[in-house]
């Protein structure tokens, strides 16, 4: 049977490769499994980081996995009689194996740093060279998405700022950027067609940007376990053409005025 676990064993690798190749294959069972369609401008670089590592710890997978492999058939206890031998091990190895993995991680840490540059260092900046204005500002809290936008003065924080819940809208072909921040608890920011993933936590303000690069309806959802009514936290990223954007901004300031006409009158 000591050999029938090694083989056993052995399956795990050989899995986890055929899961990658599926994955791999354009209109495969996988296929957009891990990477979704990307609508950001920018967000190449990320699915190029993404690659680079997936790539990279595959290999280191796939030959550590060989390797046990090797040992599990080769030192068998039902193949080899010989008594067990206990050594104290090699200095020489442990400085190796602890030396590569460092290394390694040190390369990635370098390799990554035009993505975190270009993602979380260098915010856009208007015609004058200045930081741009947020657009909108999201408040993460159990269990919902509340929104913020500027008025028609195109600045947040001012009697004419717009709400609304869940339904995140932006302006194709521009860059925008956004206040993130959390009312009760740790929450996670996440757009996956826009590779934005933006941790929020209560009591601090964090800016995300990207540029929307094709219209359509897209995910916003929270990726870090908020309470017991995570799984339903989930919005809608909608991308519109600019006539589009500036209807729907329209719209939804005539709804709030409307709405506190009413609540006024009724007082």
């Amino acid at each position: 049977m000591g050999r029938l676990w090694s083989l056993l064993f052995l399956t795990v690798p050989i899995l986890g490769v055929a899961i990658f190749v599926l994955a791999m294959i354009p209109g495969g069972v996988f296929d957009d499994h891990w990477l979704p369609v990307n609508i950001n401008e920018h967000g190449q670089i990320i699915d190029d980081l993404f690659m680079f590592i997936l790539y990279l710890t595959g290999v280191i997978f796939i030959g550590t996995g060989i390797l046990l492999f090797w040992f599990l058939w080769k030192y068998d206890t039902e193949t080899r009689t010989e008594p067990v031998k206990y050594t104290h091990g090699s200095h020489t190895l442990e400085i190796i194996w602890s030396i590569l993995p460092a290394a390694t991680l040190l390369f990635i840490a370098i390799y990554q740093m035009d993505a975190w540059a270009s993602h979380k260092m260098v915010p856009p900046v208007d015609d004058h060279g200045d930081p741009k204005p947020a657009l909108v500002e999201v408040t993460g809290r159990q269990f919902e998405w509340r929104l913020r936008y500027a008025g028609r003065d195109g600045e947040l924080y001012t009697k004419d700022d717009i709400f609304t819940v869940n339904d995140l809208h932006v302006p194709v072909n521009e860059q925008v950027v956004i206040v993130v921040k959390s009312q009760d608890v740790l929450h996670s920011f996440f757009l996956p067609n826009m590779r934005i993933k933006q941790d929020v936590i209560p009591g601090m303000k964090q800016k995300v940007w990207f540029q929307a690069n094709q219209v359509g309806q897209y995910d916003l959802v929270c990726a870090e376990l908020c309470g017991w009514g995570h799984y339903k936290m989930r919005g809608r990223l909608w991308v519109d053409s600019a006539d589009d954007f500036a209807k729907w901004l329209e719209q939804a300031e005539q709804e709030q005025n409307s709405t506190e006409i009413a609540s006024a009158s009724q007082e």
